[in-house]
């Protein structure tokens, strides 16, 4: 074989290997994987990685509900990047969630939405809040679009 049909090949076979490896951590087609993927881009402070995780729009929508735990005034996000840095570095909500013990539990789906179960224990407090994260399928990925606190 020539040098320049074994340089094609292997510069060909190498795009396939990324196209594949990448292809694999972008998205995941179970919601648990999803909300799994949000707190290690948290914590990574990989800000690339949310908006491929959140539906930005739906949760700009939100109205009068916060996300952050034991928020008596609720919190209205105008931007994406609002978002991201209330979920990234020293926003608040990353900084009461990982003061806690996350615990990610069952999932219940119905057709391209889904519920899954997340609880937040405070060892300090001996409280735990139970949430359900709502995730819906765009454009045939898993995306949170809510992450709604109910106290327990």
């Amino acid at each position: 074989m020539r040098k320049d049909t074994l340089v094609f090949l292997f510069l060909f076979l190498l795009a396939a290997a990324i196209s594949v490896v990448s292809g694999c951590g972008g998205s995941a087609d179970n919601p648990r994987d999803v909300v799994i993927q949000l707190f290690g881009a948290m914590e990574r402070n990989e800000r690339a990685a949310l908006p491929h995780l959140l539906d930005m729009r739906a949760m700009m929508e939100q109205g009068e509900e916060d996300y952050a735990l034991q928020r008596k005034m609720p919190r209205k996000f105008y931007s994406p990047e609002q978002i991201m840095d209330d979920l990234t570095d020293s926003g608040l909500t990353k900084t009461r969630w990982f003061t806690m013990q996350r615990i990610v539990g069952n999932t219940e789906m119905r057709g391209d939405s889904a519920w899954v179960e997340v609880s937040f224990v405070d060892k300090d407090k001996g409280v735990q809040y139970y949430n359900k994260f709502g995730l819906h399928r765009k454009k045939g990925n898993w995306k949170i679009y809510s992450f709604k606190t109910i106290s327990r």
